[in-house]
């Protein structure tokens, strides 16, 4: 059964639904934001910005928007997506708001999704004192973990993140139990029908729920073709086979991209950064055996050189 890919599915929700995004999880920030101008994403200088030290993060997003008070006035917002406890998430999240201040001049707001399923983990600010010397930044932070007991509010949400939400939850709740997911998979795809989302909405969400929410090749197959009975008889073709045959290339496109970066998150935990000419041979191999091959070694070796020498690169 494939992995889930839930770094993509949250990178690419938040950026085709990111008004709602905001109005779902920050509606006191979302309220000072002018959506009516065009929202700017900074992904490529936020990943610039994560490598020296931080880590590889692939669910970041960095966004440039403008305020209501209106004039040239615009702030960068710093969503933050963290799947799995951290000591010190706190600390990087002061470190991130200041490089990216430090990059552009402007003020920073910083926000924190966590989608992870320890109850226990629920950072609160950074904080550093010494003498007459004090610093704090405080953050809005979120823990998917607590819409469990809001089911039903989320049943009766019309905004999308309502969905993203619920097949997160469900991602988690169902893991080993196949037949179950598909039968939630299903369920939640048909609330895209209901409740009357554009066809590109349908189609964004489709695919969120499709990235978290994996299953079988026989029970992929039983809910494609569920889901085209569905909309035969709602007589809304929003998904087409070509559209689906998409979908699938992106899947097995997905999980080459997942090997090529716990190749690299491997030879930086172990070595720091990762030279450049490195880098653009690992992204540029297309065989996931050969990947599966260099993150063994990438575990294994005593050196950069070492992991040249024996990958032939």
């Amino acid at each position: 059964m494939p992995r889930a890919r839930y770094d993509e599915g949250w990178k690419e929700a938040i950026r085709t639904f990111f008004p709602q995004f905001m109005d779902f999880f920050f509606p006191d920030i979302a309220q000072h934001i002018d959506f009516s101008k065009q929202v700017e994403f900074l992904d490529k200088e936020l990943s610039r910005i994560s490598r020296r030290g931080l880590g590889r993060r692939r669910a970041d997003t960095l966004v440039k928007v403008s305020l209501m008070d209106g004039g040239e006035r615009w702030i960068l917002v710093h969503v933050e997506v963290q799947g799995y406890p951290q000591e010190e998430f706190s600390r990087r999240m002061f470190i991130y708001n200041y490089r990216i201040f430090d990059r552009y001049g402007k003020d920073v707001v910083s926000l924190a999704v966590l989608t992870d399923e320890d109850e226990g983990f629920r950072p609160g600010a950074y904080r550093f004192e010494l003498g007459g010397f004090r610093i704090e930044m405080d953050y809005p932070c979120v823990k998917l973990l607590d819409y469990r007991g809001k089911w039903e509010e989320l049943g009766e949400s019309e905004n999308p993140f309502s969905v993203v939400v619920m097949s997160h939850l469900k991602s988690y709740e169902t893991r080993g139990r196949v037949r179950e997911r598909f039968n939630w998979k299903l369920r939640l795809t048909r609330k895209l029908y209901e409740r009357g989302y554009s066809r590109e909405e349908v189609l964004g969400l489709y695919r969120f729920i499709d990235m978290v929410m994996t299953l079988p090749e026989e029970l992929e197959e039983e809910y494609h073709e569920e889901v085209l009975r569905e909309e035969e008889v709602r007589e809304m073709p929003y998904i087409t086979t070509a559209e689906r045959i998409g979908m699938r290339k992106g899947l097995k496109q997905g999980m080459l991209e997942d090997a090529r970066e716990m190749v690299l998150e491997a030879l930086e935990e172990r070595f720091g950064e990762v030279p450049g000419d490195l880098e653009d041979v690992v992204r540029s191999q297309g065989d996931r055996e050969v990947l599966r091959r260099w993150h063994r070694l990438a575990i294994r070796v005593g050196s950069l050189e070492e992991f040249r020498r024996e990958a032939g690169v």
